[in-house]
């Protein structure tokens, strides 16, 4: 739900000069993609119209197990697009934002946590546009560490709304809720700082590529 996925429609980076942004957009990956964002307001009407909170976290972590497999198609039918490179990472960072504001909003998830979660997501996401639309910066592969830590907040967040569910086991989810969440925090706030180095680089690789071709 968050950059990490961006590595996973890096293939054929050499048709991005001749494909425009909104060629070849009806492909399945980016079906696949909206039909994950098509779920957002789903999940917002289990959480508050139907104050079905367990449902609501079940719901997230379908949707956190299958943020690889858009990626996946994309590889296996050869349909990477330039669309697709920017509509997945945008749709899985729209849904982690959105639903963990959504249980801000209904109180079921500590506010610190949520705060740094949220505050750290959109300062990276910011870092990451900036220095694409504004200074062409070049992708790169996210770090494993970087993977690690939404693997783990993927698991936390839902994790918090179902231990308040009052179901049969929200005593677990509760526990699980801070033993992955704290680890998963930590790191991400690690990973965000360890990227402005990798995004510097980037930078100057891009403007690199550019003055070549344009000499």
């Amino acid at each position: 739900m968050t950059e990490e996925t961006t590595d996973d429609l890096r293939e054929h980076e050499s048709h991005a000069g001749t494909e425009g942004m909104f060629d070849n957009i009806w492909t399945l990956p980016n079906l696949f993609t909206f039909l994950r964002l098509l779920c957002l307001p789903v999940f917002l009407w289990l959480l508050f119209p139907q104050e079905n909170p367990a449902a609501a976290s079940w719901l997230l972590v379908l949707l956190g197990s299958t943020d690889w497999v858009d990626g996946w198609l994309a590889r296996r039918f050869d349909q990477t697009s330039e669309f697709g490179k920017v509509f997945d990472p945008t749709v899985d960072r729209l849904l982690f934002i959105v639903s963990v504001t959504a249980i801000i909003i209904d109180g079921r998830i500590p506010l610190w946590f949520a705060i740094a979660v949220l505050a750290r997501e959109i300062l990276v996401g910011g870092m990451m546009l900036v220095a694409t639309l504004a200074f062409g910066m070049e992708r790169f592969d996210v770090t494993w560490l970087g993977k690690t830590a939404t693997f783990l907040l993927m698991g936390a967040i839902p994790s918090f709304l179902n231990a308040s569910a009052g179901v049969w086991e929200s005593d677990f989810f509760h526990v699980v809720a801070y033993a992955i969440g704290i680890p998963g925090l930590v790191l991400s706030w690690y990973t965000g700082i360890a990227y402005i180095p990798q995004v510097r680089d980037g930078i100057r690789a891009g403007r690199a590529n550019r003055t070549s071709a344009s000499g």
